[in-house]
């Protein structure tokens, strides 16, 4: 029997591979397309409404949203906080993951409450703990920074515990959370403990904690010795020179920095701008202004606020309004400098209609804001609008009066020589007046001649604050007023014996990139020879132009041409001067000067613009000084 052999079995069919769906996947492709950058919390919220329409929203894809969120602020309504509760609750795997965002986004104290019952953690879950107790301090929510300090020991024995002190992460974390605590012996012991475990977030960390602390030699020394700098490295040691007061060190800093090729971030630019804005320093704050379009950053709020502010107080208001004008979003804070840049520049008027516009655009008045338009009013003599402002500032808007309105308003009365009424509104005011108050008092009272009441306050504020100089100079002035000279030494010799001394006056100018300081009668300049030499061509012009010194304001009881000698050497002469020698004719000569104008010295200015037709820009301790053809915009009126 024959059998016949079976044909081949057919091959066997290829089966398509079939593909599970991934709605978390799904979830955060869709995400990434739905939310802008930063998202807000009701971003949020429509796009998970979104994902439910799409049958998207299912407990695997949850944390994707929970990851979306922002960090929640302190004092929010319960629907903000149940939001990321629910949809923690609502994940099918309480993941690590989930427990992290959950709580980054929560504020203190949820997260310390929730953190025992969460069902997995990891390293990283002991730095969103330790981010939310720095934050708390930070932004000022707690009510005092020891028991932050207790509760974040706490977590850090907990890390210990688990095993987790080690991870990179949280030792970042405890540096940073100890160093907002301003324990520094802790940040360093955190530091110190693992050599091995650092990178460049680390060293930030503790140069942050040393210039919080104002410890800004320890500061420098970790900068020296940082094995890599990045641009918040430079920044932050940048901050710290101009939390201290060195703001020319701090300008070095900046200008260093990018000589080694490290692009500054906006926290630079806005430091070193404001660098540039405290000195007065207009070429610096242009050499800042000039690296921001050349690398073609993005000029944010902060950096238009900065810039308007830099320009404001290194006298070109009218860049300054420029800038303001040209910036596509304006916050609170750049209103406010351009108000109060208009202000110190003497353009009351100006400063007042900004003022309207930018209640009329929506914006909510700030303490600050009224502070510009009130020192706008003084600056201009605009005296019902003044008292106007004063009452609006608190009946329209709530905002309680501080020593800085009081201070404007008083200004503004005693400039225009309602001393009687300035004294009752410091009489009847909520708070306790400050000495600066009756010093501006005394002002008015050398400047509109009421000795007596000068000799009352005057000797009133001697009492009151026996150590500030410039009360003993004010009232010895009012004496000298009066001729007599037997109580201006007797003042003196006061001064004298209780160890005040007057405050050195100086006077600085930018010439070429270079910063030239100069004091009265000073002789140490490099170019002194030449500076006289052109001081003594410039007197002998003004002279034939019919200039007469006053030398009211010489106290010592001297002869008149030993008077006529000391206000020659004053130094906003000498830098007007050395101004002759090193600016080029056109351009203005600018001076910075840490006290006010002396009379004799505006007036010299004045005639030096007029005689030489050259434009003189000064800032003195109180306001800008724009001098030309014999003019000042202030008016005559400081």
């Amino acid at each position: 029997m024959q059998f016949e052999t079976p044909p081949p079995p057919p091959p066997a069919t290829r089966r398509a591979p079939t593909f599970q769906p991934n709605p978390a996947a799904d979830a955060r492709q869709l995400l990434g397309a739905l939310l802008p950058p930063c998202p807000a919390l009701r971003h949020v919220q429509q796009a998970h409404a979104r994902l439910a329409v799409l049958g998207l929203a299912t407990a695997r894809a949850l944390p994707q949203l929970l990851a979306a969120l922002p960090r929640l602020p302190p004092g929010g309504a319960d629907a903000s906080y149940s939001y990321p509760l629910s949809l923690f609750r609502s994940s099918s795997s309480a993941s690590a993951f989930a427990s992290n965002h959950l709580l980054r986004v929560l504020p203190h104290p949820l997260p310390l409450s929730l953190f025992p019952r969460l069902p997995r953690r990891n390293p990283h879950s002991f730095t969103f703990l330790l981010a939310s107790l720095s934050n708390n301090l930070d932004t000022g929510q707690t009510v005092g920074s020891s028991a932050s300090h207790f509760l974040g020991s706490h977590v850090h024995a907990l890390a210990m515990k688990a095993g987790a002190a080690g991870d990179l992460y949280v030792r970042n974390a405890l540096i940073h959370f100890y160093g907002i605590c301003g324990d520094v012996a802790a940040m360093r012991r955190v530091f110190d403990e693992l050599p091995l475990v650092r990178d460049v977030v680390t060293w930030n960390a503790i140069l942050a904690g040393y210039v919080r602390a104002g410890m800004v030699g320890y500061a420098r020394e970790v900068f020296d010795g940082m094995p890599a700098r990045d641009e918040v490295s430079w920044s932050t040691m940048m901050g710290g020179y101009v939390k201290e007061g060195q703001l020319e060190v701090a300008l070095e800093t900046f200008r260093n920095m990018l000589v080694q090729g490290v692009k500054a971030n906006e926290a630079a630019i806005v430091i070193a701008l404001s660098a540039a804005a405290q000195l007065g320093l207009l070429e610096q704050g242009r050499f800042v202004h000039e690296m921001v379009k050349r690398v073609g950053m993005q000029v944010s709020v902060n950096v238009g606020a900065a810039l308007v502010d830099m320009y404001s107080k290194c006298g070109s208001i009218a860049v300054a309004r420029e800038v303001f004008d040209a910036m596509p979003r304006r916050d609170v804070f750049a209103w406010n400098s351009m108000i109060c840049g208009l202000a110190a520049h003497g353009l009351g008027h100006d400063a007042v209609e900004l003022f309207e516009k930018f209640v009329t655009e929506g914006f909510c008045p700030t303490s600050i804001t009224f502070v510009g338009v009130l020192n706008a009013c003084s600056r201009t003599g605009l005296v019902d609008k003044g008292r106007w402002y004063f009452r609006l500032m608190l009946e329209k808007y709530g905002i309680e009066s501080e020593m800085e309105h009081y201070g404007c308003m008083v200004d503004l009365l005693s400039r225009a020589g309602l001393v009687q009424e300035a004294v009752e509104l410091i009489e009847g005011m909520h708070i306790a007046p400050d000495p600066v108050l009756w010093g501006t008092i005394l002002s008015a009272c050398k400047r509109h001649g009421l000795v007596d009441l000068g000799i009352t306050v005057g000797n009133k504020l001697i009492e009151l604050d026996p150590a500030h100089d410039g009360h003993y100079v004010l009232l010895a002035s009012i004496y000298a007023t009066a001729k007599k000279w037997d109580e201006v030494r007797k003042v003196r010799k006061l001064m004298s014996n209780r160890g005040t001394n007057k405050s050195a006056g100086w006077s600085m100018m930018e010439a070429h990139g270079i910063v030239h300081r100069f004091l009265v009668g000073d002789m140490d300049h490099k170019d002194f020879v030449q500076i006289y030499n052109m001081l003594g061509m410039i007197d002998r012009r003004l002279a034939e132009a019919g200039y007469v010194p006053d030398v009211s304001s010489v106290l010592h009881d001297i002869g008149h041409e030993e008077k006529v000698h000391a206000i020659k050497v004053h130094s906003e002469r000498l830098a007007i001067a050395y101004g002759f020698i090193v600016v080029e004719a056109g351009s203005p000569i600018r001076i910075v000067k840490n006290l006010s104008l002396c009379g004799d010295c505006h007036e010299f200015s004045k005639m030096v613009t007029k005689v030489f037709s050259r434009e003189i820009i000064v800032r003195d301790g109180s306001r800008f000084h724009h001098m030309k053809d014999g003019m000042c915009s202030c008016h005559d009126y400081w």
